[in-house]
């Protein structure tokens, strides 16, 4: 016969492993497009070749900066031709993935 404390902490036990799992796979979902700001981003806060990094911005931020890049706003770079190819849904989504990862 099982005793009731033990079934209790191995239930809790359980739904606590299934509860991360969960967690760790929200966290994990990677927006599409947004694995290719790490080609020139640092997304580890380290600055690269006076590009700025961007893990340390909030998702509002970064999303602003994409969207007047779209927009044609800013100084001229890459930032503007790639920011064009993202609708408002996806740039927002990818805002936010980054800033999750802080």
């Amino acid at each position: 016969m099982i005793r009731a404390p033990v079934l209790f902490r191995a239930l809790c036990g359980a739904l606590c492993g299934v509860l991360s799992l969960v967690a760790a796979g929200a966290r994990a979902a990677e927006p599409p497009g947004a694995s290719s700001c790490s080609g020139c981003h640092a997304l580890r806060g380290e600055a690269s070749a006076g590009i700025p990094p961007i893990l340390s911005k909030p998702a509002d931020e970064i999303a602003a900066a994409m969207l007047a890049y779209r927009a044609g706003e800013g100084s001229p770079t890459v930032m503007d031709r790639i920011a064009k190819g993202f609708t408002e849904e996806e740039i927002r989504a990818i805002a936010a993935w980054i800033a999750s990862r802080r």
